[in-house]
């Protein structure tokens, strides 16, 4: 295990920023992570509790789990929280009251699975007896790209698909709005709806939607546009995006920088005010060439704030360790907080290290490194 100094406190971390309308305390944020522990798709104390932990050990931003928008197809899970409906919308707020209390912020991360990633790889027969009675998925092309070749999977958005559901990305912008939260954050990476439409292997379309970079971003640039529409000019919203998928690790939206230039600009005319790059590993370059990572890299092409994440305060333990239910050692933050001194990229966020303890900002704070506790699997069975 490596062993962070006692003493030494990584001040880069405690230096505030103000991102539009949004003052925060500090540069740590709490990253999305799916707890499945919303019976019904409704927050109820245990997870307003679980938030407000975090903000009272000073988490600077706290993005929330993945919340399903107000369409029929946009979550199969039960247990996934909804951001739609009256229980689910009460809920939210509670949440909000929670961590407002203790002197956070937080962001509502809105997500429509589409051809759900975590059915890739099952076929068809599979699938259809797993999803709820009457569910119906739906994605831009019904590739699966875990099966070459195989027949199209679920339902191919229509013009009239689309603006439906753009429109319910735009009404739940309003409902995070409305319950009190300070941003919305659009889910864009690893798999789900938006990145879809955004990479090649999964969009296979031949009209305003599919071809060129510009035409495969046109759906997630409308939903954007519209959420920046409903809930006016000041209210922040982040994009998270990623070159990896699930299942797929190795996959790219962009190979060179003025790719991603291409890529992302068309967010940030349509309102994006900061990127959240999502990465398994912050230390790794995202181009040839250059050790600047994606977020970096979104920074420098874009002008905006940038969020960077992936494997941060862990030893030696990456995404798939997540994924494969292992546990993690505490490691030494001492290379992302110097590159966030350095200007590299504007926040950086914790996954599993404020999973096991959400006391990591408090005692990061005070030197006490050592004392911080280590990620084991078994804290992923509640909302500690």
């Amino acid at each position: 295990m490596l062993e962070p100094s006692v003493h030494a406190v990584p001040e880069a971390l405690f230096e505030p920023l103000t991102v539009g309308s949004l003052t925060l305390d500090n540069r740590i944020v709490m990253a999305p992570m799916t707890r499945e522990l919303s019976s019904g798709g409704v927050p109820g104390p245990e997870v307003a509790a679980y938030y407000a932990r975090r903000a009272h050990n000073g988490v600077g931003l706290i993005i929330t789990e993945g919340a399903a928008i107000g369409h029929a197809a946009a979550e199969r899970r039960t247990s996934v929280p909804r951001l739609h409906g009256p229980d689910a919308l009460a809920g939210w707020s509670a949440v909000v009251e929670a961590v407002h209390a203790e002197g956070g912020r937080i962001a509502a991360q809105l997500m429509h699975a589409g051809l759900d990633p975590l059915l890739w790889g099952m076929g068809a027969e599979q699938v259809g007896a797993i999803l709820p009675e009457g569910f119906e998925l739906e994605s831009p092309s019904g590739v699966d790209p875990s099966l070459p070749g195989a027949p199209p999977m679920g339902r191919l958005m229509s013009r009239r698909d689309i603006d439906r559901t753009v429109a319910a990305y735009a009404q739940s912008a309003i409902d995070a709005q409305r319950a009190g939260f300070d941003g919305i954050e659009l889910h864009a990476a690893h798999g789900y709806l938006i990145d879809q439409f955004l990479w090649p292997v999964t969009n296979r379309r031949d009209d305003a939607y599919g071809g060129s970079v510009q035409a495969r971003a046109r759906f997630g640039v409308e939903v954007v546009q519209a959420c920046r529409e409903a809930v006016g000019p000041s209210f922040p919203i982040i994009l998270r995006f990623s070159q990896w998928k699930v299942g797929h690790y190795a996959a790219r939206l962009a190979d060179t920088p003025a790719e991603l230039a291409a890529l992302l600009l068309p967010f940030v005319d349509a309102g994006v005010d900061m990127f959240h790059a999502s990465t398994r590993r912050f230390w790794e370059p995202a181009f040839e060439g250059s050790e600047v990572n994606l977020a970096g890299w979104s920074k420098k092409v874009t002008g905006k704030p940038a969020i960077t994440v992936g494997s941060v305060g862990l030893e030696d333990s990456d995404f798939l360790t997540y994924l494969e239910g292992k546990g993690a050692g505490v490691g030494d933050v001492t290379a992302v907080t110097t590159r966030l001194a350095q200007g590299e990229f504007d926040l950086v966020a914790l996954g599993r290290a404020l999973i096991a303890d959400p006391a990591w900002p408090s005692k990061m704070r005070a030197g006490r490194a050592r004392d911080l506790v280590p990620f084991t699997a078994d804290m992923l069975a509640t909302l500690y």
